[in-house]
This record gives C-alpha cells, sequence and structure tokens, in this order.
C-alpha cells in the first residue's frame, strides 16, 4: 500500500471532500461491523456514485485505512491521550483517515488533511470532538511532515 501517488491534474477539491466525507462514514461503518475492503466499498459505492464524488479517491482511502489499520494505530498512539479503541468511534475513523492521507498520500498537503479532518469532525462527531481530532493531528503533522509543516511556517509551504 506504500505506492507513491500523484495528484491527477484537474482533481476537484469538493468531489475530493465528499469522497472523504463517504469513506469517513464507510470506515465508521466498518468499524462497528467489520467486513472486508471489498464489502465496505460496495456497500457505500452505489451512494458514492450518485453523489457524483471522486470514486477513486474513495476507494483508496476505503481500502487504504482498513489494509494499513494497525500502523495507523501504532502511528498515532503517541499523540492520544488514550488507548486508540477508547477514542469516540467518528474521531476514532476521522483520525484513522487523516493518518493514512497524511502517511500514504504525500499528494495531498497536510493543511488540507486537517481542516477536512476537523470539519468532518465538526459535521458528524461530538460537539467538541473536532478540537481532540485538531490536537492529535497537529502534534502527529509535525513528527511525520516537519519538512511541509516548516515551510509553511516559513511562508513557503502552499
Amino acid at each position: 500500500m506504500n505506492r507513491p501517488h500523484r495528484s491527477r491534474p484537474g482533481v476537484d477539491p469538493v468531489l475530493r471532500a465528499r469522497a472523504r466525507r463517504r469513506a469517513l462514514q464507510a470506515i465508521y461503518a466498518w468499524q462497528i461491523s467489520g467486513g472486508n475492503a471489498q464489502q465496505v466499498i460496495a456497500q457505500f459505492a452505489h451512494e458514492q456514485a450518485h453523489e457524483v464524488a471522486d470514486l477513486e479517491y474513495f476507494e483508496d482511502l476505503v481500502r487504504g485505512v482498513i489494509a494499513e489499520r494497525a500502523g495507523l494505530d501504532v502511528a498515532l498512539a503517541p499523540h492520544l491521550d488514550r488507548g486508540v479503541e477508547e477514542v469516540d468511534a467518528i474521531e476514532r475513523a476521522v483520525l484513522r483517515l487523516a493518518a493514512y492521507e497524511l502517511l500514504h498520500r504525500p499528494d495531498v498537503p497536510y493543511r488540507v488533511v486537517i481542516n477536512e479532518a476537523i470539519e468532518t469532525a465538526k459535521r458528524f462527531g461530538s460537539e467538541h470532538g473536532h478540537t481532540y481530532v485538531n490536537g492529535v493531528l497537529d502534534r502527529a503533522s509535525a513528527q511525520w511532515r516537519p519538512l511541509e509543516m516548516q515551510a509553511g511556517r516559513n511562508g513557503n509551504g502552499r
């Protein structure tokens, strides 16, 4: 799953945001009921197609999070104040999704990943879940993407 990704020309950020929201819902459902990536994708793909989102990105996120779950949880653990399984299920899904993007999708700027995670946590999570997600991802980004963060602080980033 560590294949390099490159942004496709003409990637629409609105379609990507929709794909992330659907992927979050699919990952949340997978966390609750289990199953494999193909089953989860099949369950949500029909709705995804009707929502006019980036289906390829949706599938990559769902497959990636499910395949890399153990590694994502290990990577997130030092940035959490409790065990991964103790984090609220929506926030856990948001964090796993964002961790996958930060660690496996260098084509997506870290600021986009964090902003999208905060917005999805606001939309689907608990009242203050987005602040928890923001803190965890800020700490994780500093470790996982230090050069990109430094460039952003110096005004040279995206």
